[in-house]
């Protein structure tokens, strides 16, 4: 990557940063929503629990770049046209890696209350020009859940600490996606345990999240891993921070699988995404 050697950052620098993602919930959430009639509000279904989120990262082939480019051009309407269709079952992000990534050039991330939605759109937008004409190179799927750490009852002061640090910065520019996987070790430790091991990296992490935007994605069981971690951010710079000040939180010693691979990109509409790679 050109902006920061985040791939190559050793396993032990996520332990802060699963503390600080997981507050993007809020105890207070509503109950996740009936997958039936249920009209997709970007606000609601990114602060909901129960909603399924799924990564995919494509590598666009030799033969996109032989189609004519009015043709390449016009297939960013066509990705907007498969997005309204779909705009009452999934919420569609699109992002940019190329110039930033070496497997990839672009990726979606699909948010929906029913996992065969998300299906649905990706197997619809395969039939497109762009969709034909570019592979997968990894898919992520996740759910999100509540607080399970930080939380008023368990943590009262920290969660009280976090509520407060409410991003401040300009519109977020960058996304970066961190997968995650721990070891049986962790697993086996009590909630009591695991509750310490998580307030005891959530502190580093307060000081940047007027940074950096966090989420997260539960993966055990539906994927082979434990958990995506998203962030948007307009300062790299802050995250790269972030990241570094946290690599000394003794719960590193339980993650077996940090990124490899970390997806950086920017944030655009889905058709100017298009537009970029159709250039």
């Amino acid at each position: 990557m050109k902006f920061l050697s985040i791939r190559n950052l050793p396993v032990s620098l996520l332990a802060g940063t699963i503390a600080a993602i997981i507050t993007m919930q809020t105890t207070s959430i509503a109950a996740p929503q009936s997958t039936t009639d249920t009209v997709i509000e970007r606000s609601k279904i990114l602060t909901q629990p129960g909603v399924f989120g799924v990564f995919t990262m494509f590598k666009l082939r030799p033969e996109w770049n032989k189609i004519p480019e009015t043709e390449r051009m016009d297939s960013a309407a066509e990705v907007a046209k498969l997005i309204e269709k779909h705009k009452d079952n999934v919420l569609v992000d699109l992002y940019l890696t190329r110039g930033l990534e070496t497997n990839s050039d672009f990726f979606f991330r699909i948010n929906a209350y029913d996992l065969a939605k998300a299906q649905t759109f990706m197997r619809e937008f395969r039939s497109t020009t762009i969709g034909k004409n570019a592979d997968i190179f990894d898919t992520l799927v996740g759910v999100t859940k509540p607080l399970n750490y930080i939380t008023k009852a368990k943590s009262p002061e920290l969660n009280a600490s976090l509520g407060s640090a409410t991003y401040a910065g300009d519109a977020p520019r960058y996304v970066i996606v961190i997968p995650v996987k721990k070891n049986a070790e962790w697993w086996n430790l009590s909630f009591e345990q695991r509750l310490k091991e998580m307030e005891s990296h959530t502190v580093p992490t307060l000081p940047y999240l007027v940074n950096v935007k966090r989420k997260l994605y539960h993966a055990t069981g539906l994927d082979d891993i434990d958990f995506i971690t998203y962030f948007e951010t307009n300062d790299l710079i802050a995250f790269n921070n972030l990241v570094i000040s946290l690599a000394s939180v003794p719960e590193n010693k339980y993650h077996v699988r940090w990124g490899n691979p970390t997806t950086l990109g920017t944030i655009l509409s889905p058709e100017n995404v298009i537009k970029a790679l159709a250039e």
